[in-house]
């Protein structure tokens, strides 16, 4: 008989509860669901169950990640913005439920978070929302064309408002519409400017010279590859900072955008869920090469941030090195920091 390590018995324990929470969520939805019956469902006991997930919600996030990391997403690539945009529609409505799907089963198929998050989640949504409309953003801004993060949030608000339209009203209207107003959206004129007011005051980043040991094994989430951190802008953002992405990313400079939390069992997870379904998504319209110079890493155990100096990182974390040739040589933290770091290279260069 072959026994198995500590590790692989936990890893088969693992994908026995994921495969039962599957069932029990797609069979009675968030709310109704039991943690007891999922136990009964993977042949373990409650208490192994809340040995690898700490709570209902983790459960039903890891679900969630599992579906959307099934399969490997093909790119289309279209030439325009505007076809752009129709075919990234069409790309995220495949979400909806069939016409033969439960409700609850729906729910899943749609990621629906609808009664599964409390308030301080919202906050945090409301921050990876920013972040999701700057990268689908970066993206059609490829060859140096004008911003379009007001366009960009605009379609993934008609996408969310759609997903949504399916799940409380199961049936109405019709996803080609939705996806041919998306492509429309790319004609409309929001005279889309760069200029946060704060900007003027944030204090010059600090000039150093200062070894860098790059944490090695981060995966970028956009390209799929190891994250090479020893040259660019890297800016650590916690949960509640993810909106200042977009502070390091106009600076023009090759980024690595980091993202912590303080809590990583939910925030964590709900942060992965959905920048990894947003970046497959992308994935399948834009070439990889539209964000050649924005990387973004999910950094779960506060590696870079270690690296980087900090004792601690949290939800509220904001700091930014640049580094050349494999040493850091100007850093800042605090609100602006990415930008200072990148504008600092713009003022000597």
């Amino acid at each position: 008989m072959v026994r198995l390590t500590r590790a692989q018995q936990q890893a088969r324990t693992r994908a026995a509860v994921l495969a039962a929470a599957k069932d029990e969520f797609t069979e009675h939805g968030y709310a109704l669901a039991k943690v007891d019956r999922i136990a009964e469902r993977a042949e373990l006991t409650r208490g192994a169950v809340y040995s690898n997930f700490p709570s209902k919600r983790a459960l039903y996030l890891a679900v969630l990640i599992g579906l959307v990391e099934q399969g490997a997403p093909a790119e289309v690539s279209p030439a325009s913005k505007v076809d752009a945009l129709g075919v990234f529609a069409r790309v995220w409505l495949e979400r909806l439920p069939l016409a033969g799907d439960s409700a609850s089963g729906g729910r899943l198929q749609l990621r629906s978070l609808s009664g599964v998050l409390d308030e301080a989640h919202g906050a945090v949504l409301a921050q990876v929302a920013r972040l999701e409309a700057v990268l689908l953003a970066v993206a059609l801004e490829r060859g140096g064309g004008a911003r379009q993060v007001r366009l960009a949030e605009l379609v993934l608000t008609m996408l969310d408002g759609a997903v949504h339209r399916a799940e409380t009203s199961p049936g109405f209207g019709d996803p080609f519409d939705v996806a041919h107003a998306c492509r429309h959206l790319a004609q409309i004129d929001l005279a889309d400017t760069w200029a946060p007011p704060h900007l003027p005051y944030v204090a010059p980043a600090r000039a150093c010279t200062e070894s860098w040991a790059a944490p090695r094994g981060l995966v970028d989430l956009i390209g799929g590859e190891e994250a090479d951190l020893r040259e660019g802008v890297v800016a650590v953002l916690g949960a509640n900072r993810l909106g200042a992405a977009e502070e390091a990313v106009r600076s023009g400079e090759l980024v690595t955008l980091v993202v912590v939390t303080g809590e990583k069992e939910e925030t964590g997870r709900l942060i992965r869920l959905r920048l990894t379904d947003l970046v497959r998504s992308l994935r399948r319209v834009f070439a990889a090469d539209a964000w050649q110079r924005v990387r973004l890493v999910l950094d779960e155990d506060a590696e870079v941030a270690r690296a980087i100096g900090l004792q601690a990182a949290g939800d509220d974390t904001e700091v930014a090195v640049r580094v050349h040739d494999g040493v850091v040589v100007a850093r800042a933290q605090g609100r602006g920091a990415g930008h200072a770091v990148g504008a600092g290279k713009r003022a000597t260069s």
